[in-house]
């Protein structure tokens, strides 16, 4: 039971009043006195007469105005406010202690970690945001910032990445009076705002933090190929990476300049599939104007920095005789200047064709082949890593509902089989792509197989160059792959899909499992 005691200030009250529980054994489990002088009491729930006589006791005291029971204290009845406060908020928010420890987690903040609140409470911030260190952050604070009565403590921004999306981190240290009226730090306040839309778009040109933090995979292929991509970002040799249109080359090459030692310089890229071979010769290396006024190109302005050359092997012979020359020495020359130019930049080419194949057709120089694929990084087509695909869905679905301003919607289990199943021969660009379009259409909670409106695929789309790539067993298992995963859409059932092929049920179900095809 909790009481309320109105009373006058005298000396020796509190202690009579404590005295009175003391003799009827009434354990104190906690006690407030506030600025006006009244006393609030915590203590075990006890019979209905003995609480009579407890009130009427308590009344007697010299200087006691009134007693009655209330619902809370006043610390319990502010902690539960401000725990409702904070859980009606809809961006995630952490009260944190000065020892780095989480106080409390809204629920936004646990449905963005996928943790509930009880078990992110108490544990370390840096756990849960690991890009923000927290403790440099507070000695920083006490170190620059000095306390008075009237100043507002300035707040702390920046930006994180959590589960692949970007969101503002908000640093807002809280301060209390203490018994001679001095401000003292108590705790902070963090606030995760997700950054969305044109406000995404300009934080993106203004800070180029594309990193490793942004890729998003959890089958066994693509960390093999984060590790590796990680460790040849330290080198500073060119490196060529290969891969399908729509796997996130560009996305991968800018997570490597992020992790280098560059990561400080400019990263510029070149389109070589789109440009004409003067625009983009022009673009390169620069060019003089007949009134003798110059242009730097993109290898100057990137001085330091990270080069990148999509689809290298669209450039032009001409082209490729210049980049060699850059790529063994550093120096070129502008268009219509004899000077020679010399640089510091990293090389970062990609492709969707094999360059080995361009080189046996006369089409691509076998010297600058072996000159860029000093490194190589080779990502795999979203078909033969469908681990990935549900991962990535949560993350597209998650960022266009913030953008297009709705509620997230859930998705079936049907759009989760149809996902999982399609063979996505545009690979991420067309997951994504085709995402948003059901999002931006869609007018329920529900995201089903329909709304999707999956493209319709022929039975040859999936025998071309590429899935004919590597060894019989390979090959072969793709191909299985692909049969298994078209007939389970007619055959929804291991046993049923067993008896439809004339095998075991046990086989049918181990080859489902191998290849990530099933309803989870």
């Amino acid at each position: 039971m909790r009481l309320e005691v109105q009373c006058e200030d005298r000396l020796g009250l509190t202690r009579e009043l404590l005295d009175i529980l003391a003799e009827k054994e009434i354990d104190l489990r906690g006690i407030e006195i506030d600025t006006s002088g009244i006393i609030f009491l915590n203590c075990p729930e006890i019979e209905f007469e003995a609480f009579s006589k407890l009130m009427s006791q308590i009344r007697l005291i010299d200087g006691v105005i009134d007693v009655r029971k209330i619902q809370f204290m006043p610390g319990e009845r502010e902690h539960k406010e401000l725990k409702a406060l904070l859980g009606s908020l809809p961006d995630p928010v952490f009260s944190v202690d000065l020892n780095g420890k989480v106080a409390l987690a809204n629920q936004s903040a646990s449905h963005l970690l996928g943790v509930s609140s009880e078990i992110i409470k108490g544990q370390n911030i840096d756990e849960y945001l690991s890009q923000f260190n927290y403790s440099r952050w507070l000695e920083k604070h006490k170190r620059d910032y000095t306390p008075t009565q009237n100043s507002i403590p300035p707040m702390h921004s920046q930006m994180v990445v959590i589960g692949g999306l970007d969101y503002i981190i908000e640093v807002m240290p809280v301060y209390v009076s203490d018994e001679a009226k001095a401000q003292v730090l108590a705790s902070a306040v963090v606030l995760l705002k997700a950054v969305t839309g044109t406000q995404r778009l300009i934080w993106r040109q203004e800070n180029d933090n594309t990193g490793f933090e942004h890729l998003i995979g959890v089958s066994s292929r693509y960390k093999q190929l984060l590790a590796q991509a990680k460790k040849l970002a330290l080198l500073d040799a060119p490196l060529l990476i290969q891969g399908e249109t729509g796997t996130g080359k560009e996305v991968l090459a800018r997570a490597c300049h992020r992790r280098s030692q560059r990561a400080e310089k400019p990263f510029l890229l070149l389109n070589c599939l789109s440009m004409p071979d003067a625009a983009a010769e022009t673009e390169l290396f620069g060019y003089i104007e007949s009134d003798g006024s110059s242009k730097k190109g993109i290898f100057e302005q990137a001085d330091g920095g990270t080069v990148f050359l999509y689809e290298v092997g669209e450039m032009s012979t001409h082209l490729q005789i210049k980049l060699l020359r850059f790529l063994q020495d550093g120096s070129f020359r502008r268009v219509g200047e004899e000077q020679e130019q010399r640089v510091d930049v990293r090389v970062i080419c990609s492709t969707q064709r094999k360059l080995s194949e361009l080189v046996a057709e006369g089409k691509f120089r076998e010297d600058l082949y072996y000159c860029l694929n000093v490194l190589s990084l080779s990502i795999p087509p979203l078909r033969e890593r469908t681990a990935d695909i549900l991962p990535l869905v949560e993350l597209f679905v998650t960022q266009f509902s913030a953008e297009l301003q709705q509620a997230k919607p859930e998705l079936t289990e049907r759009s989760q089989q149809a996902l999982v199943q399609y063979p996505w021969p545009g690979n991420i660009r067309q997951l994504r792509n085709i995402l948003l379009r059901s999002l931006s259409q869609l007018e329920g909670m529900r995201l089903d197989e329909e709304d999707l409106q999956l493209p319709e695929l022929e039975s040859n789309t999936l025998i071309n160059e590429a899935s004919l790539d590597g060894t019989l067993d390979e090959i072969m298992g793709r191909y299985e792959a692909s049969i298994l995963a078209n007939l389970y859409k007619s055959f929804p059932s291991t046993r049923k899909l067993a008896k439809r092929l004339g095998v075991s049920h046990t086989a049918v179900a181990n080859k489902l499992r191998e290849y990530a095809i099933n309803k989870s």
